[in-house]
């Protein structure tokens, strides 16, 4: 069931359309850094940006931060939001559990299916950004600059991109669970991909209120930009931990929910 879903995942031409669309962002920013005066000069203007045009290895950051705030959690959105959903809305999910198929073993090869779109993409986007950089600024391949200005060799570079990529999947893996939470709860795939969204865009507006600062360390998009911490020197993990606990928990408890619904609900589609 497993090897099924994850053939309809990456055989559908739109999840090489969204991956395609994702990375053409990061590449359109770089071109234009490199053809127009607007960038500052390396050493200038803000660290991480600086960095970055001093050390083209470090692209694949950049180019995370930049598809992470909005482009990135909306793809996931909709791919999560229609794992059920969408079978209900094309009237094959009750054909589908006609089959032996358990609802328990269908939902977790939709979850696999989903997974395998977040990591597929998180990688492809740094590895698009990482080609991207190093062909159009300097790379350093012996070494080079952290965020905080202190020289890191080639292997930390490579290591730290590699948690970095690590992290940003985490993330995302929170938006795939109120994605496939709510993909559980209604017929339309669309719905579900606006209520992942509505729940995704309110945490964002909150974090920016100071009335919402109690609460704001328990948002979900709190923390998805703390992996630029793994590229100072030293790393500060304190933000880091805390987001990987964070999404731990709206992982679990949404995944369950998610579960719970699915197996008791009354399936007319």
């Amino acid at each position: 069931m497993i090897t099924v879903e994850l053939r309809k995942m990456f055989r559908r031409p739109r999840t090489w359309a969204t991956i395609a669309v994702l990375n053409a962002l990061p590449v359109l920013v770089a071109v234009l850094l490199v053809v127009t005066d607007l960038a500052p000069r390396p050493g200038e203007g803000p660290p991480f940006l600086s960095a970055v045009l001093r050390n083209g290895s470090l692209y694949p950051l950049a180019a995370l931060a930049i598809v992470l705030p909005l482009f990135l959690p909306i793809a996931v959105a909709v791919i999560s939001g229609d794992a059920v959903a969408g079978e209900a809305q094309a009237g094959t999910l009750r054909y589908l559990l006609a089959r032996p198929v358990g609802r328990t073993r269908l939902l977790v090869a939709k979850l696999v299916a989903v997974l395998a779109f977040v990591v597929v993409t998180v990688v492809v986007v740094a590895a698009v950004g990482y080609l991207v950089g190093t062909t159009l600024f300097d790379a350093q391949p012996i070494g080079g600059t952290s965020v905080s200005g202190t020289s890191l060799t080639s292997e930390q570079i490579t290591g730290r991109t590699v948690l970095a990529i690590g992290y940003v999947a985490v993330s995302m893996l929170g938006v795939a669970a109120f994605g496939l939470f709510f993909s559980t709860m209604t017929d339309s795939p669309l719905a579900a991909t606006m209520g992942a969204l509505a729940v995704l865009v309110t945490s964002s507006l909150l974090f920016t209120l100071d009335a919402a600062s109690p609460i704001a360390p328990y948002l979900p998009t709190r923390y998805w930009l703390a992996f630029v911490d793994l590229f100072r020197d030293p790393i500060q993990w304190r933000d880091l931990t805390r987001g990987l606990a964070l999404q731990g928990v709206y992982v679990g408890v949404l995944l369950a929910a998610a579960w719970a619904n699915f197996t008791t609900k009354d399936v007319t589609s």
